[in-house]
Parts: structure tokens; C-alpha cells; sequence
């Protein structure tokens, strides 16, 4: 059973500031490559409508040579808040692509400084700013300059166990113009693996006037809590908890406010879920859309009896219909046979 302190109540029970920005909620949908496209957001704001979203990160330098908006870009002029991502070395660049975001719609332009991804840090931006301060200020100042909306940065603690910096790096972009930053409690090296170390995001609060926002482990309202509970933090950030779970944002948001728990969906309702995503993103991108609903066809298929069996057929889905008809029959086959939910499913769930 998760409580609510009154203390923790009381501190989140004003609006969010973001610079001039106020937000309704202290819970965020992380951006995330190749899934925080238009339709999966529509799925997270219908249960969490103040929430801020992310789009997928985006490349400036892609921006500046080919002058021409990626849909990873594209927002809906109705979903706010909303903040474009934006990744790259080059301050100039990343100027101008921040201009394109705003004329876009954005409520706020996120730098990201925290991918750990190789294709991204071996050309100089994401985590690898973690080891280039200087770089990642002017960067901030560049952006900070070009645009009218809050500047927000997304980072690491550090790039190993030896290279934490993140206390002198957080500062560093607070006084360069950052008016929020998120904190992923883990080091570069770490990628996705082992527990986030929330202990740094609290000596970061400590340290900052800007918001600070956890992210890391963020799988459940009790984590979250938990979360709020021990580094102080003004809000966290909800990431791979969300992945065939768009209903976790809402979920935390929900019980920061009036500290009541929302009942969780049955596997019934996540595969319903999981057919509306699927005929969304046909008809958002078609084909490609099909293909690129199997990673999240088989996220949603975890936590009931027969699962693995459903995910086995939905990665391998060529068409809209096929997926749809084999949803349909897994969710007749368990209004019919009951469900049961699985410790081992469950478990899956957390570890996606």
C-alpha cells in the first residue's frame, strides 16, 4: 500500500515552473527514440492530460542540412504541454533547430545530454557533453539566446563510476540559462543496468534553484513516491515504466494529487489498448507504422497466462489486419477463459 506524506503533498501541490511555463503536473513522459511519436503520446495525455510529453529526439544537424521537418517533430497544435528534443554538438546548429522547434509549437526546447547510445556520443553529443562542460554551456547559452520558450537539459550523473560530475555539470547549465533539468540516476557506462543511483539527483536538488526532475527506475507510483520521497525532487520523469504501459504517467500523477491509487488495467484492457495503438499508427504512417508497432504489440503482451505465445505472433505481424485479428482473438480467448496474472510476467514488465 503507497502512502502519501503530507509533506510530499504539500510540496507538489503547486503548478510546475518551467521558467514563465507553469505545468499542471509533476509527472513527465519521457522522450524515447522510436517511441514517443504523436500517436503514443495521444495514448499517455488521454490518462494523464496536464502531463508535459516529449517528442523522439532530433537531429539538429539533420535539421540544418535538409531544412525540412522529420515527423518525429510533428506535435498536434492541441497537446500541450509539449517539448521538442533536440541532440547535437554544435551550438549554431542546435540554435537554429530550436527556432524551427518553437515555430513547431513547442512549450519548451529539451537539449538532450544524456543518450548513451555510441552512434550519438561517437559524434559528440548526448552523454558525451558530460565530458565536454565547456561545449554543453555554449550550447545552452546558444539556445537560450535564440528562442523565447524555457530551455530544459536532460542528462547522466557521469559518464563512469569514476567520471560523476553531474553536481559541477547541473550548475554549469543552471547558470548558463537552464530552467529545468532531469537527472538520470545513471552513469553512461551503466546504460540501462543496475539501480539508478537516486542518492546524486538529491545532492542535485540541493545544490540548484531550477526545477530538478528524477528519472531512473521510474516503473510504479510506489517507486515514484519512493523517488519523491528521498532526493526532494520537484517532479519525475516516467520512461521504460511506459513502454506498453501508457497508462503509468496518469497512474502517478493521479495519487501525487489526491493520493488515492487508480486501479490498474486488466490484460484485457491493455490488449484493447494495444489495438487502438496498433490502428493509430497505421493510420498515422501506414505500412512502416505496421512494422513499427511489433516492439510495442509485444510490450503490451506480458502479464497474463498466454502471453508469451501472443508476443510470439504479434512480432511478426505484416499487416494492420493480421495484427488486429490475432489482438481480437487473444482478448475473446481470455473474456472467455478468464486471466490470470503471472509474478514471471509481471516481473518482464519491469525489466522491458
Amino acid at each position: 500500500m503507497v502512502s502519501l506524506s503530507p509533506t510530499l503533498k504539500a510540496r507538489l501541490s503547486a503548478p510546475l515552473k518551467i521558467g514563465h511555463l507553469e505545468v499542471k503536473s509533476r509527472v513527465l513522459q519521457s522522450p524515447l527514440s522510436g517511441v514517443t511519436d504523436l500517436v503514443f503520446r495521444r495514448l499517455v495525455r488521454r490518462y494523464a492530460p496536464d502531463s508535459m510529453m516529449y517528442t523522439e529526439m532530433v537531429n539538429a544537424t539533420g535539421l540544418h542540412y535538409v531544412k525540412e521537418l522529420p515527423i518525429i517533430m510533428e506535435v498536434d497544435p492541441n497537446e500541450r504541454p509539449i517539448s521538442i528534443q533536440l541532440f547535437d554538438c554544435r551550438p549554431d546548429f542546435l540554435a537554429e533547430a530550436a527556432q524551427m522547434a518553437v515555430a513547431e509549437g513547442a512549450d519548451t526546447v529539451d537539449i538532450n545530454m544524456g543518450c548513451p547510445v555510441n552512434k550519438i556520443t561517437k559524434n559528440g553529443g548526448g552523454s558525451s557533453l558530460l565530458r565536454d562542460p565547456e561545449t554543453a554551456e555554449a550550447i545552452v547559452r546558444a539556445v537560450v539566446k535564440a528562442v523565447n520558450v524555457p530551455v530544459t537539459v536532460k542528462t547522466r550523473i557521469g559518464w563512469t563510476d569514476q567520471e560523476i560530475n553531474i553536481l559541477d555539470f547541473a550548475k554549469r547549465m543552471q547558470d548558463a540559462g537552464a530552467q529545468m533539468i532531469t537527472v538520470h540516476g545513471r552513469t553512461r557506462s551503466q546504460g540501462y543496468n543496475g539501480a539508478a543511483k537516486w542518492e546524486w539527483i538529491g545532492r542535485v536538488k540541493e545544490i540548484l534553484s531550477i526545477p530538478v526532475i528524477a528519472n531512473g527506475d521510474m516503473f510504479s507510483v510506489e517507486a515514484a513516491v519512493k523517488c519523491l520521497e528521498q532526493t526532494g525532487a520537484d517532479g519525475v520523469m516516467c520512461s521504460r515504466g511506459t513502454l506498453g504501459y501508457p497508462f503509468l504517467v496518469g497512474e502517478v500523477d493521479h495519487f501525487l494529487k489526491t493520493g488515492i491509487e487508480k486501479l490498474k488495467p486488466t490484460p484485457i484492457e491493455r490488449l484493447e489498448c494495444a489495438r487502438e495503438h496498433l490502428q493509430m499508427l497505421w493510420e498515422y504512417k501506414g505500412d512502416r507504422g505496421v512494422r513499427q508497432a511489433r516492439k510495442h504489440m509485444t510490450w503490451y503482451a506480458k502479464g497474463f497466462d498466454g502471453a508469451a505465445d501472443l508476443r510470439g505472433k504479434l512480432s511478426l505481424i505484416e499487416n494492420v489486419g493480421q495484427g488486429l485479428e490475432i489482438i481480437d482473438r487473444a482478448i475473446e480467448r481470455l473474456t472467455h477463459s478468464g486471466w490470470q496474472e503471472t509474478e514471471e510476467a509481471e516481473a518482464q514488465l519491469v525489466e522491458a
